[in-house]
Parts: C-alpha cells; structure tokens; sequence
C-alpha cells in the first residue's frame, strides 16, 4: 500500500488546527492537574469500621492523618482492634481512591488527541 501523492501522514491545515487544539487542552489539563493535587492534598476523606468505633481520616492523596479510635473500642482487646483499623485504613484508601480517580477523569474529559 502506498500512500497517495501529497497526502503524507494526513497532517493537512485541519488536522494541524486540531493537533494546536489538543495541545491547548492538554495545557489546560496540566494546569488543572496541578491545582487538583493541592486540592488533595487539602482534603480530609474518613473510611471506618465498627460502625463508626474506628474512623482513620487520609487526605485526597492519601497521606495518614489520624485515626480515631471510640474509647468503647478499647475493651475488644488487641485483635479485634487491629483488625477494625486495618479495615478502617481500607475503607479511607478505597474511598481517596475513588475521589481521585474521579476528579481525574473530570479533568481529562473532553480530551481527545487527533490522528491518534
């Protein structure tokens, strides 16, 4: 298969005001993704267990904060406990993953690269 003559990769006039196009966005993403991720690092996302007797707080990129625990949840004894942290901690990473993903997906929407 060869391509036709003045053809070339198919980079046209057109194609050359949509690839400017995209590296605009692209910029724009960039500058958005900057703020998204002071934005994170602001934000406090809680996960929890035991209904509520251990609450572990990470912000939007998951970085430890505290953790919380209901002085009722002291009397369970040292499994139990580690136990209802270790599925707090879970539960806080799950849900700072979701919001990240989330916003990341808001951020690039719309995003399309031409010829690609």
């Amino acid at each position: 298969m060869t391509a036709g003559k003045g053809q070339g990769f198919g980079f046209g006039l057109g194609k050359m005001k949509e690839l400017a196009a995209a590296f605009q966005k692209a910029q724009q993403v960039q500058e958005g993704a900057k703020r998204l991720q002071e934005e994170l690092e602001q934000m406090e996302i809680q996960g929890e267990s035991g209904g509520g007797l251990i609450k572990v707080i990470v912000s939007g990129n998951q970085e430890p904060k505290r953790v919380e625990i209901s002085p009722d949840a002291l009397g369970e004894g040292a499994d139990v406990l580690s136990d209802l942290i270790t599925a707090a901690m879970k539960d806080a990473y799950n849900k700072s993953t979701a919001t990240m993903r989330e916003r990341m997906e808001d951020l690039t929407s719309g995003l399309e690269l031409p010829g690609l």
